[in-house]
């Protein structure tokens, strides 16, 4: 994958950049561009996904977006560290075979879970198997410590490319995910990496970890 640190990035810019480079990967016959692995951060809004219920959000006072990507209303702010893959689904990896949207899920999950146990945080990802009958669709998707949630997972896929991703809670800040139903769960349910740990942990630090946990798993 090619690496790119997109900084601190206005949410709609970002979502432009992705969908360029799903058109670069979707047209790739040489594998020029084998993939993308985007880390950045966005100015606090509020992102609409198609499972979104109407009392998701009841008296948040920034921007709203409605966007592409699975799951339920979500918040991006300055406190966290975004994270955007850009992959062909088509190719299998370890643990996933070709076209399995639910299999790169549970990975990306597992980078995160992986990268918090590095720090000596236990977590885990709750997106389930999926087996006859049950929906692609869960409220629980995502990374829990306990039942606090420390970072959110929703996807879009165009021509079998993934996008948009997860949104991990790193800093703490007290004005995240006010006047909304963060994925339909009290405002309280939500947790950052700092509120887990007893000493700081460096942004630069994690996103290394975490970087070489998204090579290897997704």
């Amino acid at each position: 994958m090619i690496y790119e640190d997109w900084g601190l990035i206005d949410y709609e810019q970002a979502l432009q950049k992705q969908l360029e480079y799903v058109e670069l990967v979707a047209g790739d016959a040489l594998n020029e561009h084998p993939g993308f692995l985007i880390f950045c951060t966005h100015p606090a809004v509020v992102t609409i996904g198609r499972q979104t219920l109407p009392d998701d959000v009841f008296a948040w006072k920034g921007p709203t977006i409605e966007v592409s990507r699975g799951g339920r209303a979500t918040y991006h702010g300055p406190s966290q560290i975004v994270v955007y893959p850009i992959l062909n689904l088509k190719n299998p990896r370890a643990g996933r075979g070709p076209q399995e949207i639910r299999g790169y899920i549970r990975a990306l999950e597992n980078a995160i879970v992986i990268t918090l146990k590095e720090f000596n945080i236990e977590s885990m990802g709750r997106t389930p198997q999926k087996i006859p009958g049950q929906s692609v669709e869960t409220d629980e998707t995502g990374v829990w410590v306990g039942e606090r949630k420390v970072a959110s997972v929703g996807i879009a896929v165009k021509k079998w490319i993934c996008f948009h991703g997860a949104a991990i809670n790193f800093h703490y800040d007290a004005l995240a995910f006010q006047g909304m139903n963060p994925c339909g769960f009290k405002t309280s349910t939500m947790i950052s990496v700092a509120e887990l740990l007893p000493t700081d942990l460096s942004e630069p630090t994690f996103k290394n970890s975490l970087k070489k946990n998204c090579e290897s798993l997704l």
